[in-house]
C-alpha cells in the first residue's frame, strides 16, 4: 500500500512555473470575460461568458484537482457530468428561445 501511494503521489507534484502558468491564464480570462461582458454582442453574450467559463473550469479541474493525472473511470465520470451539464443548459435555452 506503502507503494502505491508513493508511485501516485509522484505523478501529482506540478512545478510552480506550471502552476503559475495556468493561474495565469486564469486571470487573462478573467479579464477576457470582464472585457467581454462589456461589448454587446446581441445573442452570443451568454454563450460566450460559459464558453470562457467553462474553459476556466477546465484549467482548474486539470491542474489544480489534478483530473489530468487520473484514471480513466474518474475522466469519463467527469465527461459524463459534462455531457449532463450542456444538455440541461441546451434545454434551458431551447425552452426560453421557444416561449
Amino acid at each position: 500500500m506503502d507503494r502505491f501511494n508513493s508511485e501516485r503521489s509522484s505523478h501529482h507534484i506540478l512545478g510552480y512555473r506550471q502552476l503559475a502558468a495556468v493561474l495565469a491564464g486564469l486571470l487573462l480570462l478573467t479579464g477576457v470575460t470582464v472585457g467581454v461582458s462589456y461589448i454587446h454582442m446581441g445573442f452570443f453574450n451568454i454563450p460566450v461568458a460559459l464558453l470562457i467559463a467553462c474553459t476556466k473550469v477546465t484549467l482548474v479541474l486539470l491542474f489544480f484537482m489534478h483530473l489530468k493525472y487520473e484514471e480513466t473511470i474518474i475522466k469519463l465520470s467527469f465527461i459524463g457530468t459534462v455531457i449532463v451539464l450542456v444538455t440541461l443548459i441546451g434545454f434551458t435555452f431551447w425552452d426560453v428561445a421557444f416561449r
